[in-house]
């Protein structure tokens, strides 16, 4: 009989929200599902608990008084890569996508359920502390001078490291799997991000910030192109010659 899969070690997670309400829930939430949790009510104290004590993943509200959630986000990513999903205020779609471009991994808008919550970090922990699942291939991707290698969750190009979230890791990694086949946002949001359903600027967001880490020239990109009224291929060789 195989032994049992070990039980993964609980997560550290800082709740970042300055709603004690909101927090009380969802920090119970947290606990109750087996995390390690820490609250902070503004950016300045989530800076200092993140600091004193890094945590696995980061639940971050925008809407904070004094240092924003936004700067909160671009100050922790320029530290150490540590997942974040951000909570937004229904309608907030400009901050919601800011934060995306930061390097956000998720997001969940206000007012949300608290077990949507604790599925969406649920679903981020396991591909940050796991290599993405078998069908994604060979050991190391491969293609236009990329190097994918999901067991150590390192890319490269041209044998230069590439600061990839874990999303867009995991989003390289599916394209490289899939050379040239055309990709719906809608497939993309649910092979990659495990979505149902959900919004698909986060897809365009995310490919928009691929691009900038991989193309030569990310405003007439090569690799990563648009199909148009479907989503995006991956296409290591770039278009053809007058196409």
């Amino acid at each position: 009989m195989p032994a049992p899969s070990p039980t993964p070690p609980p997560a550290r997670i800082l709740v970042v929200d300055d709603d004690p309400t909101v927090a009380e829930v969802v920090t119970g939430y947290l606990h109750r599902a087996g995390h390690a949790v820490e609250h902070a009510a503004d950016g300045a104290a989530a800076l200092r608990c993140a600091t004193r004590n890094p945590p696995d993943l980061v639940v971050l509200d925008l809407m904070l008084p004094g240092i924003d959630g936004l700067e909160v986000c671009r100050r922790l990513r320029a530290e150490r890569p540590v997942p974040v999903i951000m909570l937004t205020a229904r309608g907030d779609e400009d901050d919601r996508i800011a934060g995306l471009e930061l390097g956000a991994d998720d997001y969940v808008t206000k007012p949300f359920s608290p077990r949507e919550l604790v599925l969406r970090v649920e679903s981020v922990l396991r591909r940050s502390r796991t290599a993405p699942p078998a069908p994604l291939g060979p050991a190391v991707l491969r293609a236009a001078g990329i190097h994918v290698d999901p067991a150590t969750r390192r890319a490269t190009k041209d044998g230069r490291d590439l600061s990839l979230t874990l999303r867009e890791f995991d989003l390289l990694a599916h394209f490289l799997a899939h050379p040239g086949r055309a990709h719906a946002r809608e497939r993309l949001m649910r092979d990659v991000w495990g979505w149902e359903f959900g919004d698909l600027s986060t897809v365009t967001v995310h490919v928009r910030r691929l691009r900038a880490k991989i193309e030569d020239d990310p405003a007439s990109p090569r690799l990563i192109q648009t199909v148009w009224g479907v989503g995006y291929r991956f296409d290591p060789a770039g278009p053809e010659a007058g196409a």
